[in-house]
């Protein structure tokens, strides 16, 4: 019976669930680009300028610390609704998938930031001491030490940031941005169709699955290389 109702939900609202779902991919993949290239710099830069490090710089590091803090407080509903003037100037509006980019961005740049930070600190500082002594610059280090020991580390990482992201995306549904979380509320909760509403939490289940499945297999390829 359950499986009967859950083929003909899928039969009967296909069009709209594809739609959803090529929203929230749309979502998802744009902010991603953006808050990975924002994240990575910026978690560099906690690491490098951090005392005793290749670029120590007390003011820096603090200045990045206070604002990463400060942004990852906020939950994203809030922060959502706190930074739609910034939105409205940068994306030109604040509603549909355009809209929600911005946001999302603000809230995934600072948690890969962190995420990022951990996983540079994890790299051993004899390694790096020792690529000191044989004259390698503090590019060199960076992209060819670094990075490039915690590359598993920053694979999870980006792995946990983007099912942040597709959780963030259902949420800035209630803001009216689209996606799977938007046909969740406007079809399954508001018009009291449970069959929606399951059907989109059974959608999102699967891509965090997929994703983290994805990311665990990336992480242990690179981890025995």
């Amino acid at each position: 019976m359950l499986e009967t109702l859950f083929i003909k939900n899928f039969t009967e609202n296909g069009e709209l669930y594809l739609e959803s779902l090529a929203a929230t991919l749309q979502m998802v993949v744009s902010a991603l680009i953006i808050a990975a290239i924002l994240g990575f710099l910026i978690g560099v830069l906690l690491v490098i300028t951090r005392e005793g490090h290749l670029s120590e710089n007390a003011k820096v590091f603090q200045f990045l610390n206070v604002v990463v803090n400060a942004m990852r407080s906020m939950p994203f509903i809030i922060l959502m609704v706190a930074i739609m003037p910034l939105t409205k100037v940068m994306a030109g509006t604040t509603i549909g998938v355009q809209g929600a980019i911005v946001p999302l961005v603000a809230f995934s740049a600072p948690f890969i930031a962190r995420l990022t930070e951990s996983a540079l600190l994890e790299v051993d500082p004899g390694v790096i001491e020792a690529f000191k002594a044989m004259g390698a610059s503090r590019r060199q280090i960076i992209l060819s030490v670094m990075l490039k020991e915690a590359l598993p580390g920053l694979i999870l990482a980006l792995t946990v940031a983007t099912i942040g992201l597709v959780g963030a995306t259902a949420m800035a549904g209630v803001v009216g941005a689209g996606g799977l979380g938007d046909l969740a509320l406007r079809y399954g909760y508001q018009r009291w169709n449970p069959e929606v509403m399951f059907g989109c939490v059974f959608i999102i289940w699967g891509m965090v699955q997929g994703i983290q499945s994805i990311g665990n297999y990336l992480s242990k390829s690179l981890r025995r290389k």
